[in-house]
């Protein structure tokens, strides 16, 4: 038998073969038209807004028709697509688009908003992305300094103030955060304690500590990290 599964293996690795640098090259280009194409539409037809809806090139803001019920969730009327792509203009050597980026967000963004919005989809997409984005412009700023010589950890108080407005849904028995919190108000107190604890999902509860915990280590605000692990802890116990 085990000669068997050694033969098989073995005209496996024969057949088996990796890519050829040239192969690499060309693919690698793909993936930056593929980026380019869908950044530029967001940009030309889309922007302010969350997304862009690519059959009609028109954006998506919070309330736009059709209602995609809970998927809209993760929109908040705060420039999602721009915020959630700046890492990846900094990963892909697109520094001026990058930079450009970075200033409309500062600019721009704002979170004191009447919304309710996914705990979940905000943590990974907005806070996510905004720590993304100002540990890219500082370190492009170390390596060239003549880029971003203006920045002044902007996206990271943007992110700040955002943690702080989910900081609310953790105010549970569990520890375990509630779905979703409204931006400028918390969490609806109309509802309900059963109510507004009956529903969440493993991800939604246990994911946020690499976030969370990022924020903490760069704001020196320790509440987002024990936050996240007190949850994350709950769900292995």
């Amino acid at each position: 038998m085990f000669i068997k599964i050694f033969q098989i293996l073995l005209v496996i690795s024969t057949i088996v073969t990796g890519m050829s640098p040239e192969e690499k090259a060309e693919l690698r280009l793909k993936v930056i038209d593929m980026f380019k194409h869908g950044f530029n539409s967001y940009m030309k037809y889309a922007y302010p807004a969350d997304e862009l809806m690519p059959l009609s090139c028109k954006g998506r803001y919070r309330g736009s028709e059709p209602s995609r019920g809970d998927i809209d969730d993760a929109l908040g009327n705060f420039s999602l697509t721009l915020v959630d792509s700046l890492d990846t203009l900094a990963v892909l050597g697109m520094f001026d688009e990058f930079e450009r980026a970075v200033r409309q967000v500062i600019q721009y963004v704002s979170f004191d908003r009447d919304v309710i919005v996914s705990v979940f989809e905000t943590n990974i997409r907005m806070i996510g992305g905004l720590l993304g984005g100002h540990i890219s412009a500082k370190y492009i700023n170390s390596r060239y300094p003549l880029r971003l010589s203006w920045y002044r950890d902007e996206l990271l108080v943007l992110a700040h103030d955002l943690g702080l407005r989910l900081l609310p849904a953790f105010n549970t028995t569990s520890g375990l955060p509630l779905p979703r919190v409204n931006l400028r108000y918390g969490i609806d107190l109309t509802l309900s304690k059963s109510e507004r604890e009956r529903f969440t999902c493993t991800a939604c509860a246990g994911t946020l500590i690499l976030e969370w915990a990022t924020l903490s280590r760069l704001t020196g605000n320790y509440l987002f990290e024990q936050y996240a692990d007190r949850a994350m802890s709950y769900l292995w116990e």
